[in-house]
């Protein structure tokens, strides 16, 4: 249970006001909260599910502090194309 309240709090604050929100609430306000939340319920599984399918494929083939080196190299290089404008 430890596990999934620290994934649950981790991803809800990493979240928290992103893209995806600002999405949701436009569709929202077009399609109506009930379906918004639906849809982005169902594309945030979809998505989520891949990670985890793929992250634990890797975990199996790449040591740990690879990957923990690789998905922080990861968001270093998002937060510069974000800076500059490129995402």
């Amino acid at each position: 249970m430890d596990g999934i309240l620290a994934i649950f709090f981790a991803i809800f604050l990493a979240e928290m006001g992103d893209k995806t929100q600002l999405a949701t609430m436009a569709f929202a306000a077009k399609y109506g909260w009930k379906v918004s939340f639906a849809g982005a319920i169902l594309g945030l599984a979809a998505v989520n599910l891949i990670g985890a399918v793929l992250g634990d494929k890797l975990g199996d083939m790449v040591p740990l502090e690879i990957v923990h080196k690789f998905a922080g190299a990861l968001f270093i290089v998002f937060g510069i194309l974000m800076i500059f404008g490129k995402l």
